[in-house]
């Protein structure tokens, strides 16, 4: 009888010290995931530019931040990010992370924040060389790549561009941009068209019109964007050159001789420019509209390009306050060339663009 009170004082112990055991291993187990949670790897903490590349997964992800010294502990950050249900929010690109922040603020920064991203501005009215100067002088990428990009079959088969590039289409826009590891021309260009077709969208809401339908109104944007800076006059000038395409009149804009000369034009329009048959583009020989876009219109081109206002306007001058006079017929057109052309204070004229369509 003795025997079995020993017996049992020793299981009921053995049983109190295993208890004590494992609730001191289950109390130094949480103990040990407060200090991950709260305590951040090092303080004072370091800023660390952290990128994270597309398609990388959560495991290497992870490893990453913690050879960065970012956190501690690789497993107890996925299980902190698996209980969130933010596994999959993680987005690819370059954070300016702290080794001062805790896990938790890590993480909401990764799956929250948008990352350090560059703002390139691309305005209405650009040609393609000058667009890609913009993007080289942003740092992402080469003009001699996006050259290469905008007349990459892929890309223009992507989107369905019947052109031997994508000069008209990249749309303008202020986009910001995660900063390259190496040249992102073809992503560039790749986020400018989905830009443009998403824009195309709202000026043929009930679906896209065949290709020649969309690039002529491109073709003729392209004009208006380069003809004035004034949005009141951009349906008016669409009008216009409507109006002598059906007469079969020459459209003779200046900005189409200028696209055809290329970057090396020096700013100065000749009469042996005027004459040029050379010149695909020289709408002062060639009848219709040039054979491809002269830049890249904005939205406000487009509509007016699609929905030209109707009237009787044949020709337009540039005022010298920036807006344009439009005329019914030549005689009164050279009254107004004379006006405001010929007779006009070059101190205080000013035109934006600086061009005219003639007779």
């Amino acid at each position: 009888m003795a025997r079995k009170r020993t017996l049992i004082f020793s299981l009921l112990t053995l049983i109190i010290l295993v208890g004590f055991s494992t609730g001191g291993y289950l109390g130094y187990k949480a103990w040990q995931e407060k200090q991950f949670l709260t305590t951040p790897p090092e303080t004072p903490g370091l800023d660390i530019i952290f990128r994270i590349e597309p398609g990388q997964i959560f495991t290497t992800i992870s490893a990453n931040l913690k050879t960065a010294g970012l956190v501690t502990n690789t497993h107890r950050f996925r299980k902190l990010a698996s209980s969130k249900g933010k596994t999959a929010l993680i987005r690819a690109g370059e954070f300016k992370l702290n080794t001062g922040w805790t896990p938790g603020r890590l993480l909401h920064e990764l799956t929250s924040s948008t990352g350090i991203m560059k703002r390139v501005s691309i305005r209405e009215g650009l040609t393609w060389w000058q667009t890609a100067a913009l993007i080289q002088q942003a740092g992402m990428g080469t003009q001699d790549q996006f050259t290469k990009a905008i007349a990459d079959p892929a890309i223009l088969d992507e989107f369905d561009i019947q052109a031997s590039n994508a000069e008209g289409y990249l749309f303008p826009e202020t986009y910001l941009l995660t900063p390259p590891r190496n040249d992102q021309s073809h992503t560039i260009v790749r986020t400018m068209l989905k830009e443009f077709f998403k824009n195309a969208n709202k000026v043929w809401p009930r679906g896209l019109p065949q290709w020649h339908e969309l690039h002529t109104a491109v073709i003729l944007a392209s004009l208006v964007e380069k003809e004035t800076g004034i949005p009141e006059e951009r349906a008016r000038i669409a009008g216009v050159f409507h109006n002598r395409i059906k007469k079969r009149m020459l459209i003779q804009a200046d900005p189409t001789i200028i696209y055809g000369l290329g970057p090396s034009f020096d700013g100065n329009i000749t009469k042996s420019h005027l004459l040029d048959r050379e010149n695909p583009y020289n709408t002062y020989v060639h009848r219709g509209l040039p054979p491809g876009p002269i830049c890249s219109p904005g939205l406000e081109s487009l509509m007016a390009a699609v929905h030209p206002e109707h009237h009787d306007f044949l020709y337009f001058v540039a005022k010298g306050d920036g807006a344009h006079h439009f005329s019914k017929t030549l005689k009164e057109h050279n009254i107004a060339v004379r006006k405001y052309q010929l007779e006009r204070n070059r101190k205080t004229y000013r035109s934006q663009p600086a061009s005219s369509t003639t007779p």
